[in-house]
């Protein structure tokens, strides 16, 4: 699962990345500020680049919605949707028959760009929490869903069964988020992709080699701790892990 993300580099290079616009320039201050953890759960604002048009940089609300339900309604849903993990994720195997997702995996289908996202480790009962970054900093793109809602983008975070690096350190859920590389960051968005097409994208698998995954702060699952900091994506040994690492 995928309930943690980090979004740090500036619109600017988002924008250049992934050849966009910001839909709206007068955003940028707004989503040049470095947001060092998103707790899903909060409902945050983040960007997403929507395949009505892959041109650009929109934001959304990261838990999806039934696109039958209106604005005021948002708030309500996701406080009812807390038991089913909020919207937050969406398994990829189920993209074809969800109630939401199969009608958004035609023409609803997103990339959220992250600088990292955060994973759990289990070790003899107790999580750690591990960082996910790409090893030359560029952004991860990470595939998604989304409705649209009067004005409001909503969208979910797609995962699939975990590669080896992940299994090993998301070692309870055996889950991970579909990144895609810039190939098929822009065939995601392709508004020609078929059922097969897509299926293909669902089972690709990032290169491990071009990830780099280490142990952070306790302070990410605190409820108690404001981790919303730059130290919180900074590496923190636990010397109990030194086996597993």
């Amino acid at each position: 699962m995928c309930f943690h993300t980090s979004t740090t580099n500036k619109v600017k290079k988002l924008e250049n990345h992934f050849n966009v616009n910001l839909v709206d320039p007068s955003m940028e201050s707004y989503f040049d500020k470095p947001t060092y953890h998103h707790n899903g759960f909060s409902h945050p604002n983040m960007l997403v680049i929507p395949q009505e048009r892959s041109d650009v940089l929109a934001p959304g609300i990261w838990g999806i919605v039934p696109n039958y339900k209106t604005k005021d309604e948002i708030k309500d849903y996701h406080k009812e949707a807390v038991r089913y993990g909020g919207g937050l994720n969406a398994r990829s195997e189920k993209a074809f028959n969800h109630f939401i997702y199969k009608e958004a995996i035609m023409e609803n289908r997103c990339i959220i760009p992250v600088s990292g996202f955060f994973e759990p480790h289990d070790h003899k009962g107790k999580k750690y929490p591990f960082h996910f970054k790409d090893k030359k900093d560029r952004p991860l793109a990470l595939a998604g869903l989304y409705t649209v809602i009067d004005t409001y983008i909503t969208f979910t975070i797609l995962t699939k069964n975990a590669s080896p690096l992940f299994a090993k350190i998301h070692n309870k859920k055996n889950r991970q988020p579909l990144i895609l590389d810039e190939d098929l960051t822009h065939n995601w968005l392709s508004v020609d992709l078929k059922k097969s097409d897509i299926e293909d994208i669902l089972h690709y698998s990032f290169p491990e080699d071009q990830l780099e995954a280490y142990s952070v702060s306790k302070d990410l699952f605190s409820p108690k701790v404001d981790s919303n900091n730059e130290t919180i994506i900074n590496e923190v040994h636990y010397p109990e892990l030194t086996e597993t690492e």
